[in-house]
């Protein structure tokens, strides 16, 4: 009886090795066709594989960031935001994370400057 729960184990755990591997190379994938997308300028699609990414894995700093990119696309300013802080957040000091937030910054200036001036 033990050597049979010991093989069941072993085959469970194969499984579920095998399983793991193709569930992230599905989300792999989920991001390069995210980044297809982009370059088509399809950034509704590119949001919604990114999104999948980000629901199966939310410590995915690479679809935080991107979506990021792509709310920023959108002039989705709030969304975009946020998305990049998470993303720095899982990966505090990434240079590509943070030269991307810097110039989200810097190009949102112009935007907040013009909403201070109607407040005024």
């Amino acid at each position: 009886m033990n050597k049979k729960l010991t093989f069941y184990l072993l085959v469970l755990l194969v499984f579920v090795t095998s399983f793991s591997s193709c569930a992230r190379q599905l989300m792999d994938n989920q991001l390069l066709f995210g980044i297809q997308a982009a370059r088509k300028d399809l950034w509704d699609e590119a949001i919604f594989r990114w999104k999948k990414v980000v629901l199966s894995n939310p410590d995915s700093a690479a679809a935080h960031n991107n979506l990021a990119v792509a709310y920023e696309q959108k002039s989705l300013w709030e969304e975009a935001k946020n998305e990049y802080e998470i993303a720095l957040k899982l990966r505090p000091g990434n240079a590509h994370i943070e030269a991307n937030y810097q110039n989200f910054k810097k190009n949102l200036e112009p935007f907040n400057k013009d909403k201070k001036d109607e407040k005024n």
